[in-house]
């Protein structure tokens, strides 16, 4: 088995940690912050604006069971890459739709994937695509937050919307136990 991890913000990291843990072949995926310039950033800090961080997800998988490209698309499906700085009423620099690559493969098949999706949205591909820094794990509650909370309004009418729309577009990629 070959572990990889990717690491992108596409929005709040409730959305994109609930969708990849859903993924076969993803082993862990921890909410975090990245991409700014205060060391060891609280969420208030983060949701300020002015850290410089993005919140992001950490994605550990197996690259036998999926591809970096195929966590890739799936990310680019299920946020929109195309709005600046937002992702719905989300809005701010923490909100950003963003890549931090782990290697110089990574890169490559982040700019082939991203040059790929420019022909499927209808407005231009704001993702940035960085090397990865410094990553810090956000506080324990915001971890697996939609398993705990599927009520709580946001994870109803925003994160929900997000699951269903992977379970419907990418179901062979799926874990059975969902």
């Amino acid at each position: 088995m070959t572990k990889e991890v990717v690491v992108v913000g596409g929005g709040c990291f409730w959305c994109l940690e609930a969708v990849y843990q859903e993924i076969k072949g993803v082993e862990n995926v921890e909410s975090g912050y990245t991409g700014g310039q205060v060391p060891n950033p609280s969420y208030e800090q983060v949701c300020e604006g002015t850290t410089g961080h993005a919140e992001v997800v950490a994605v550990t998988f197996d690259t036998e069971q999926i591809s970096y490209r195929e966590l890739l698309e799936i990310f680019f499906t299920i946020h929109d890459p195309t709005t600046l700085n937002r992702q719905g009423n989300d809005v701010g620099t923490q909100y950003r739709s963003a890549i931090y690559y782990q290697s110089p493969q990574q890169k490559k098949v982040a700019e082939q994937v991203i040059a790929e999706m420019a022909n499927v949205w209808n407005a231009p591909i704001v993702t940035e695509l960085s090397a990865a820094v410094i990553y810090y794990k956000a506080e324990d509650y915001h971890q697996n937050y939609f398993r705990q909370h599927p009520l709580q309004g946001y994870c109803a009418f925003v994160v929900a919307p997000k699951v269903a729309k992977l379970r419907k577009m990418f179901i062979d990629k799926v874990t059975s136990s969902t």
